[in-house]
């Protein structure tokens, strides 16, 4: 579309710091681009700015920065610097997306995404599944709307999928503008986006006044700009020459020069003052002077200037720019015409007239918008408030005759229905409805609305506390906890006698938000009071608060505490002859007795627990994810690796159904620990990372601690020894926590001291696991942790020279590995034995007792630790003169770890690799006979492993297994198993 103004136009120049819809000329000269064609208007100054981001394109997925962070004061320019980004990134034969944020659209989901996605409906015809792709991430048109089963993390990962995609052909610019007025859900994936920089040929731009940006996103750009992730570039002032030869060349230099002064350098200031001296100098012999800044970051005065644009207009075109204003995206002609009362031909003349003012510019899909987010505000907040009601209740009424999502309507019925509407108010519960899953702030603002419309009547109250609810419900998730739990008190302060239902989720789901607030004390008497009251709870109710109450243990309470607790919620589950909830006590039975170190307990109740939950359908386990997730973490506990994740990926898949984010850390976790201890380490990376967005999204600090504790685990494990992103991770960990002294804290020290001792720290890692221990005698260690955790002191303690303390700690790892019985803590207790005995030079002791480890790893699965102690076995069977057996081992070692993505590992493999064979050294004919995967065979065979372990270590079927063997039993000459071994070891 192209519009051309007539010479008289008043503001045929105007700021140079935006452009929308089609180009727009001035005496025959472009003066500006729309997002989608070239122009020849020339950027005034900012030479070094294009620089940098000429740079940035020209380098898309080499190196350059993911992401530009442009920022400024309104009018300084930021909005026509990135038009500028946009048309060069266009002319490489980059794809480019540009979407805007709206002061007064700041409750519909994800608005600047859906306005940038909105180009793709321009996408040639071979890209067809495009659009229909956005359409399915974003509920269609931006509207927020997603299937129930969504989550807001799922989400942001498949705008990353989707983005990469798009980037794969030439690039991709996603340019989104005024992003200091994006709504919750947006910052929310921008703050994904911005964590994890989306790979390929993509970058993000984002222009924003920085002082009215929200804080968080502010933090996460400064952090990341700090590591070179963020190429941030924040507009100075024009220099003086730079404006007034640029926009006023024909001035006086000084008329020219007091303009720039006033203005102080900001190009709209100019811009604006230069059409006011243009119009009104000349007649009064004035100028206008330099003023301070005033209501919306303009300078005083200017708002006045720009709003005198208005007044040429008539009452019908004042009307129509109005209706535009406060319409914003809905500002389209069925809509406008419905505001105003014009007919399709008054309304045209209007346009016409208001375009030939450049107050109004053709916008996405040819919707007039105004010029400058800067006039629209103007004019928005200069329309009398009877007057937006009328605009808001005529585009509701529009929008609902021609179906609209419920998100679209609800804004204008919020700003319109005052009385109770009960047409309104179902509107208003259908918007929270669609955006319930993916953008919970949204929900509870319109929950909120909803409940300022209900009358707050005897009738009503049940429903208005159902509403409460659900809005502590969705506060919660989004992360506003203190206001969720101050929502919670007050409907279970107001709940009526007979609406024991209602009130008893509120108790739990209060309790619950008190825990993940670390307020454990609050979380416990909430519920005792609870169990106490009168008239008692219902038996269900009474289960249902035991569950809770039982689910503080071992997080403040000790297990034992709640021991008699967890026994009397399992035997009125069974009284009630209620399966679910039995299962459920059961499993909180199970990890408590696991946690403990009461191994046979913990594994008699899992597999009550397993037995029951595993023959129930998933919707009767909608309230038992947590209990899920604490049955897997007991497995895992018990080495029990393919039981838990199973329990963990049911759990995740139930709790994403039902919308319980915040269980889905617990869940996703555990899959990480069992893909740690089975050495699936890319895979585990993912999840902790998931973990962690949906942590930091509910802003509970105590789980975000837990979080960072389990990722550091992660990236120890994942990455090369020292590596500063375990130890960043860790001590994370450590600050959120803060000075608690529970379990979550413990695993926090925990994770500082391997962390320190990976990185060669051990005087570090002794401190910080003594700290996690509460002293010497380990009693702030989760059992089933302190032989591992002896391990590493038994490490320190040799590292600095302290032989009498790594002795202790080795008995101390024996005792608790005795006591336990399972294997990957045997293992631990034999290789910090085997540490003392090679440091005393006993390295024929030292090597079976490596040997031994590696044995019962792998006999348990626990691959990680078995790659572990084949490379410590490696050096110390050679030096025990086993110089093929050690090589074998490293070999083997070496294999597992790269195979499992386990950069310490692999490092680790680099310390203890075997001197290489002499020259002289040749492969034995039947070696050589062999192929690849029978080699792999023949050497696990040789290691003592069973077809069956083998079969599931490298993936097989037991049949196909037993194949290889035979065929190496062929091929070698041997009959058995122990001649093949032995065979190995002398080759």
């Amino acid at each position: 579309m192209f519009i051309r103004l007539p010479n008289s136009c008043p503001s045929g120049v105007v700021d140079n710091a935006v452009e929308f819809g089609g180009e727009i000329t001035y005496e025959g000269a472009p003066v500006g681009a729309a997002p989608h064609h070239d122009s020849g208007s020339p950027l005034v100054g900012r030479s070094v700015e294009l620089g940098l981001l000429d740079t940035v394109i020209d380098r898309l997925g080499q190196g350059a920065p993911s992401f530009v962070d442009i920022t400024g004061e309104a009018g300084i320019g930021k909005s026509r610097l990135m038009t500028e980004l946009c048309l060069r990134a266009r002319r490489r034969g980059v794809t480019v997306l540009r979407g805007r944020a709206a002061e007064y659209e700041r409750h519909l989901p994800f608005h600047p995404f859906a306005d940038a996605f909105a180009d793709l409906d321009d996408r040639p015809p071979h890209a067809p599944g495009l659009p229909d792709a956005v359409s399915r991430i974003l509920g269609g048109g931006g509207a927020g709307a997603a299937p129930a089963t969504a989550d807001r993390f799922g989400l942001h990962r498949s705008v990353a999928g989707l983005l990469a995609r798009l980037g794969r052909s030439g690039g991709l610019v996603v340019a989104l503008d005024d992003v200091h007025w994006a709504d919750p859900a947006s910052l929310e994936l921008l703050d994904h986006l911005l964590r994890h920089p989306v790979p390929g040929p993509v970058v993000l731009v984002v222009a924003r006044r920085d002082r009215q940006t929200p804080t968080a996103l502010t933090g996460t750009l400064t952090r990341e700009a700090d590591t070179e992730a963020v190429l941030r570039i924040a507009l100075a002032p024009l220099a003086e020459q730079e404006c007034v030869e640029g926009f006023a060349p024909d001035l006086p230099r000084d008329r020219a020069a007091h303009l720039y002064a006033a203005g102080e350098g900001n190009p709209l200031y100019f811009l604006s003052l230069l059409q006011a001296h243009r119009e009104n100098a000349a007649a009064h012999g004035t100028s206008p002077a330099a003023a301070g800044i005033g209501p919306g970051g303009l300078p005083t005065g200017l708002g006045a200037l720009l709003l005198n644009e208005l007044a040429p207009l008539t009452p019908a075109q004042r009307r129509t720019l109005e209706a535009i204003a406060v319409l914003g995206d809905h500002a389209v002609p069925p809509v406008i015409r419905g505001a105003t009362g014009r007919t399709d031909a008054e309304l045209d003349d209007d346009l016409d007239a208001l375009a030939r003012r450049d107050l109004v510019r053709s916008g996405p899909a040819g919707r007039p918008v105004l010029r400058h987010p800067v006039i629209r505000a103007l004019v928005h907040d200069s329309t009398p408030a009877r007057r937006r009601v009328e605009i808001h209740h005529a585009a509701a009424a529009e929008l609902a005759a021609t179906g609209a999502p419920a998100v679209e309507q609800a804004r204008h019925i919020e700003q319109s229905v005052t009385t109770w509407d009960p047409q309104a108010y179902s509107v208003l519960r259908q918007a929270a409805e669609q955006t319930a899953a993916t953008a919970p702030t949204s929900c509870a603002h319109w929950l909120q609305a909803a409940l300022r419309l209900l009358p707050d009547t005897v009738e009503h109250g049940p429903e208005r506390r159902d509403l409460m609810l659900r809005r502590a419900r969705a506060l919660g998730v989004a992360g506003g906890l203190l206001e969720s739990r101050d929502l919670l008190h007050e409907v279970i302060s107001t709940a009526g006698p007979d609406e024991t239902g209602v009130r008893t989720s509120a108790v739990v789901l209060c309790a619950s938000t008190e825990r993940h607030l670390g307020r454990y004390p609050e979380a416990i008497a909430l519920l005792r009071r609870e169990l106490s009251r009168k008239p008692e709870p219902s038996p269900s109710d009474r289960v249902s608060i035991g569950l809770e109450l039982s689910s503080s243990a071992p997080h403040n309470a000790s297990y034992p505490q709640m021991r008699d607790e967890v026994a009397r919620t399992l035997a009125e589950a069974r009284a009630l002859g209620d399966e679910p909830w039995e299962a459920g006590a059961l499993a909180v039975a199970a990890f408590g007795e696991a946690y403990e170190g009461n191994v046979a307990a913990a594994a008699a109740y899992a597999a009550q627990a397993a037995g029951l939950l595993d023959g129930l359908p998933d919707d009767d386990l909608t309230a038992l994810c947590e209990p899920l997730g604490r049955l897997g973490w007991a497995e895992a506990f018990l080495g029990r690796f393919t039981d838990a994740e199973r329990h963990a990926d049911r759990g995740l898949g139930i709790a994403r159904r039902g919308g319980q984010i915040y269980l889905l850390p617990l869940l996703l976790l555990c899959k990480a620990h069992v893909r740690i201890q089975t050495c699936r380490l890319p895979s585990a990376r993912e999840l902790a990372d998931e973990a962690e967005d949906i942590a930091r999204g509910i802003g509970s600090s105590e789980l975000l601690a837990f979080v960072m504790a389990n990722k550091a685990q992660v990236c120890i494990a994942a990455s090369a020894p020292g590596d500063p992103e375990a130890m960043a991770a860790a001590e994370e960990a450590v600050a959120t926590m803060g000075p608690s002294d529970n379990w979550r804290a413990s695993m926090a020290w925990c994770m500082l001291g391997y962390a320190a001792m990976t990185g060669g720290d051990p005087h570090r890692a002794r401190h910080a696991i003594l700290r996690a221990a509460g002293g010497h005698d380990l009693g702030g260690l989760q059992p089933s942790m302190r032989p591992l955790f002896s391990e590493l002191l038994v490490t320190a303690a040799l590292s600095t020279g302290d032989v009498d303390s790594a002795s202790a700690w080795s008995e101390r790892a024996r005792e608790e590995a005795e006591r336990l019985g399972l294997p990957v803590q045997r293992a631990s207790a034999m290789r910090s034995a085997a540490q003392l005995a090679s440091h005393h030079g006993a390295t024929a002791e030292a090597a079976t007792l490596l040997s031994e480890a590696v044995e019962v790893c792998a006999r348990s699965g626990a691959v990680f630790w078995e790659a572990r102690s084949l490379l410590l076995a490696a050096p110390v069977m050679t030096a025990a003169g086993f110089g093929a057996r050690g090589a074998a081992m490293w070999e083997q070692g070496r294999r597992l770890a790269t195979g499992g993505g386990a950069g310490l590992l692999i490092g680790l493999s680099e310390l203890t690799r075997p001197p290489a064979p002499s020259a002289s050294s040749a492969v034995p004919t039947w070696l050589a006979s062999l192929t690849a995967r029978e080699r792999e065979v023949a050497g696990m065979v040789a290691e003592g492993l069973t077809n069956q372990a083998i079969a599931t270590r490298l993936f097989l079927s037991p049949r196909t297994v037993e194949t290889h063997v035979s065929r190496v039993f062929r091929k070698t000459g041997v009959a058995t198993r122990a001649g093949l071994a032995a065979l190995m070891a002398r080759s």
